[in-house]
């Protein structure tokens, strides 16, 4: 008799959501996107996740106090990312697993994630790394696949943290080189983050959503010595994976 996969260790409560349709057949699940909810409550979230009207979903929802809401079965498409493109592939929704995090967000009183949310978020992406082959570079925000249009999970989330529990990756701390010996064009810069995997129809908003995720003390939009440094590292690192 074969055995049951063991409960997760922090609290579900399944409330699917109508907001799904089944991915494209034989579609390979090797995405997952971290959003918040970008609303006044969670319970306003909640609603419209479950709400038809506006058709929108995630696969998961997880509550500041730890709870993660199932909302919509790993096999199926969840709607979360919208317009949306990785590693010039448009559509990521057909290829990836969705996780909204509830967070105000910057329209509404942006806060730091809690730890309870935090611990949560680590157990289940360990859980949804080891259902699907999802490699480390494809751990992404919102923001790295619709950097015209969208900032989440922004500056605040603790991207590090995910990457040194496996889940997503981390460059090195830019201190092996001297900040002057770090050159580039904006035509390199942009050629090397399309390599990362991001779009480049906009370079100014990509590299906004760059450095919210790997530079999250001071996302400005300009590309910098410093910026440039992680961009040289994380796209080497593309090369050697």
């Amino acid at each position: 008799m074969a055995s049951r996969p063991a409960p997760p260790d922090f609290p579900v409560i399944e409330a699917l959501s109508p907001n799904a349709d089944d991915r494209p057949p034989g579609q390979i699940i090797d995405m997952l996107v971290i959003h918040y909810t970008g609303m006044p409550s969670a319970r306003a979230a909640l609603a419209r996740l479950l709400d038809p009207q506006a058709q929108v979903s995630a696969h998961w929802l997880i509550d500041e106090d730890g709870t993660a809401y199932k909302l919509v079965e790993e096999r199926r498409r969840a709607w979360h990312a919208g317009v949306s493109a990785w590693g010039g592939r448009p559509g990521v929704n057909a290829r990836s697993i969705g996780i909204e995090l509830v967070n105000p967000g910057h329209e509404f009183g942006y806060r730091p994630f809690p730890e309870a949310q935090m611990a949560t978020l680590i157990a289940l992406g360990r859980g949804i790394l080891g259902r699907h082959p999802i490699p480390a570079a494809h751990v992404v925000g919102h923001a790295d696949v619709a950097p015209t249009r969208k900032e989440d999970p922004g500056e605040l989330f603790d991207w590090q943290r995910l990457a040194s529990n496996g889940i997503g990756r981390w460059p090195p701390a830019p201190l092996a080189v001297r900040p002057e010996t770090v050159n580039a064009t904006e035509g390199e810069a942009a050629r090397l983050l399309e390599q990362i995997g991001y779009d480049i129809s906009s370079l100014e908003a990509t590299v906004l959503a760059f450095q919210r995720h790997f530079r999250p003390k001071r996302p400005d939009g300009h590309i910098d010595s410093e910026t440039l440094w992680l961009i040289k590292a994380l796209a080497h690192d593309v090369q050697a994976h």
